[in-house]
């Protein structure tokens, strides 16, 4: 079983992702680049032998979800310190990635389970991977929000929030492409484009949170402690849409749940 071997693809992704990390705050870029993009590609290796030995794409349970969020949330980092330069957030993406390995290793759940007829769509696999890209560019904005809230000792740059309203730009770019493939999936399903599944519900709330943020920030762009505790409730929504509905006693029935 391909699960099986996780840990020795993991173990060497993040070792070689915490060198990156290192040498960000080095000034080592080449290193930076290097040694990240090693650790990415080691990670996607195990992402398309799990695809081709179970046959289907590996997104059906929740820590398969977990394992895109873990490869994404790399890409994400490199993506931001390539453009801005910020040396943490490649030591921020490392640990995030780490948190999720470490997660599917220690609940690894089911792995082969075979695909729902619903589930066997050409819309299935880039709605979850548009998702989970989504998904890794807003935790990397909550990160910026966490970092200049709580972290940074100083009122935040006009530079530091241009890169967090990048970034939830780019994120909700994609939450609104990833709700268009949901909408024509479940259309091609079940004969409707919409119909306020609790998991539907939360993606909405979380979509229209975002939107509330890049109004607001439009708005009123100098009132920036308020902007990024929006980007905050944003992420805590983004975090109930992906996981947390599956605790709620109205998700019982919900065809999204893992």
């Amino acid at each position: 079983m391909i699960w099986n071997s996780f840990i020795w693809f993991a173990l060497p992704a993040l070792l070689l992702m915490t060198l990156g990390a290192v040498f960000a705050w080095r000034g080592k870029r080449t290193l930076v680049y290097l040694f990240t993009a090693a650790g990415i590609a080691v990670f996607l290796t195990f992402i398309i032998a799990a695809w081709v030995t179970l046959e289907r794409p590996p997104m059906r349970t929740m820590g398969e979800t977990r394992l895109w969020y873990s490869f994404f949330m790399p890409v994400a980092g490199i993506i931001v310190y390539s453009r801005w330069r910020y040396k943490w957030i490649l030591t921020f993406s490392t640990i995030m990635a780490a948190v999720f390995i470490l997660v599917n290793l220690l609940k690894p759940e089911i792995h082969t389970k075979e695909l729902a007829p619903v589930l066997q769509s050409p819309w299935f696999a880039p709605h979850v991977i548009v998702y989970m890209f989504a998904y890794a560019m807003q935790g990397a904005a909550a990160a910026m929000a966490i970092y200049l809230l709580f972290i940074s000792k100083k009122e935040p740059s006009a530079k530091e929030m241009n890169i967090t309203d990048n970034l939830i730009y780019a994120g909700t770019a994609f939450l609104t492409l990833g709700m268009l493939m949901g909408a024509l999936w479940a259309q091609q399903a079940w004969g409707s484009f919409w119909s306020w599944d609790p998991k539907e519900t939360w993606a909405a709330i979380t979509w229209l949170c975002y939107l509330v943020y890049i109004h607001f920030r439009r708005g009123k762009p100098s009132d920036l402690q308020m902007a990024l505790t929006v980007n905050l409730i944003a992420f805590i929504c983004l975090q109930v849409c992906w996981w947390g509905i599956n605790y709620l006693p109205s998700a019982a029935g919900s065809v999204h749940v893992y």
